[in-house]
């Protein structure tokens, strides 16, 4: 089996997993822990795709919320303590990204001699 048959079938079977922790946690969790979609059944669908790639998120949010693990008023306050080292992070990183594209540009041969192109029917 090569690479991109290992990679298709990888990315088959976390989407076949997907698919069956998204019909489950669309039918039976969202309801049981999230009471403002109790009753409300046509925005289900378009979690469909989101749920599929982030299942993993989704099984471990869902198991802390229903053992009452996870401090319910915690989940509401943003992580703001992170964003600006974030910020900077990211920040040096595209200024580190446009350094090393500067300094690895391409070096033409030194014996190439350009040639002029004649247009059609010259």
């Amino acid at each position: 089996m090569n690479t991109a048959e290992l990679l298709f079938a990888g990315v088959r079977w976390w989407l076949t997993i997907g698919a069956g922790v998204a019909a489950v946690f669309l039918t039976i969790g969202i309801d049981r822990i999230d009471e403002d979609a109790r009753g409300a059944y046509v925005f289900r669908p378009l979690l469909l795709p989101g749920v599929m790639l982030i299942w993993p998120l989704v099984l471990w949010r869902w198991l802390r919320i229903e053992t009452g693990a996870g401090d319910e008023q915690a989940r509401y306050v943003p992580p703001r303590a992170t964003h600006k080292t974030v910020a900077v992070l990211m920040a040096a990183g595209i200024l580190a990204a446009v350094v090393l594209g500067l300094i690895n540009r391409p070096q033409w041969p030194a014996d190439f001699v350009p040639q002029q192109i004649s247009g059609p029917g010259e």
